[in-house]
């Protein structure tokens, strides 16, 4: 049950002087459709992105141990409700929301409301850290082919545009799904 608030509030201590209370739509301007890496208080970990149709997909490891497993939540997981986000999550009894604080240009901390010691940092990602368009300088003692030329490096296409969505509005209800699409598909990476 945990595992599930801690990779929604992955989805969203001290702060910085500069820390701010983040409203519904400052927090879908600031967060959906943006990679974002995350740190909870108990050591899990991950990054993912949430969409404009409040799903969720990204990549979860439980208390920063064990296997780094892709995770998928369905349509409507996150929504507005007031000023609040909050979700809908299978297992849990009761509807968490969440109090997003920004603190900084490109972080903020989510937490469940009512309990502030569970919360998860987010720092966001513009590009994936594990590639690089930059042509590597050759390592120390490596040995040079004998007729290797000049390396040759291309262009990374610019990305392309993305239909941008409005999420449902507070006094509208989600689309109404079958019991199954309704519930979290947590999937493990080995599968």
């Amino acid at each position: 049950m945990l595992r599930y608030g801690a990779l929604i509030a992955a989805a969203f201590a001290a702060f910085p002087a500069h820390a701010q209370q983040m409203s519904a739509a400052e927090a879908r301007h600031f967060v959906v459709g943006k990679l974002y890496s995350y740190q909870c208080f108990e050591g899990t970990r991950g990054a993912g992105r949430i969409a404009e149709n409040g799903s969720v997909a990204g990549t979860i490891q439980f208390r920063g141990n064990g296997a780094t497993r892709y995770a998928m939540l369905p349509n409507n997981t996150l929504y507005v409700v007031g000023e609040r986000i909050c979700a809908t999550v299978k297992g849990v009894p009761f509807q968490p929301c969440f109090n997003l604080i920004k603190t900084g240009t490109n972080s903020f901390r989510g937490s469940v409301s009512g309990l502030g010691f569970a919360y998860c940092d987010f720092v966001r990602r513009d590009r994936p850290l594990v590639a690089s368009a930059a042509p590597r300088a050759p390592r120390p003692g490596a040995r040079a082919e004998a007729n290797e030329g000049p390396a040759e490096t291309g262009t990374v296409p610019a990305p392309t545009a993305v239909e941008a969505k409005e999420l449902p509005k507070p006094d509208e209800k989600p689309a109404a799904a079958s019991p199954s699409d309704d519930k979290p598909d947590l999937r493990s990476s080995k599968e």
